[in-house]
C-alpha cells in the first residue's frame, strides 16, 4: 500500500482502478479544498522549477483554474485583473531586473 495523502485530478481514481489497483478516496470540504488546491500549487511551481517544461506549466495553470474557481473567481476576472494590472504597471516582457533605488532628496 502507497499513501499519498493530496489533491488529485478528477479522472485518477478512475485510471487507478483501470490499471487493477483499488484506491480509498474521500470529499474534501470546501475549506479542505482550498487549502490542497494551495499546497498543490506550491508541488506544481516547484515541478515547474525543477523541469522547466510546458507540461509542468499546464499543471499549474489548472490548479490556479480551480483556485479561481473555488475562490468564486472566474478565469475573465483572472484575465482582467491580469490586464489592468499589465496597463497599469507593465509586464514582463523588457527583462527589466532592479537591482536598488536610491533616495536622491
Amino acid at each position: 500500500m502507497k499513501v499519498h495523502n493530496k489533491l488529485v485530478r478528477d479522472r485518477i481514481p478512475e485510471i487507478i482502478e483501470a490499471s487493477g489497483k483499488c484506491c480509498v478516496t474521500h470529499i474534501l470540504t470546501d475549506e479542505e479544498y482550498i487549502a490542497a488546491l494551495e499546497t498543490k500549487l506550491n508541488e506544481e511551481v516547484a515541478e515547474y522549477q525543477a523541469d522547466k517544461n510546458l507540461e509542468e506549466m499546464a499543471d499549474v495553470l489548472e490548479v490556479l483554474r480551480a483556485i479561481c474557481a473555488a475562490r468564486g473567481y472566474s478565469m475573465e476576472e483572472l484575465e482582467d485583473m491580469r490586464a489592468k494590472k499589465a496597463k497599469e504597471r507593465g509586464e514582463f516582457r523588457d527583462k527589466i531586473f532592479l537591482e536598488y533605488v536610491e533616495d536622491i532628496n
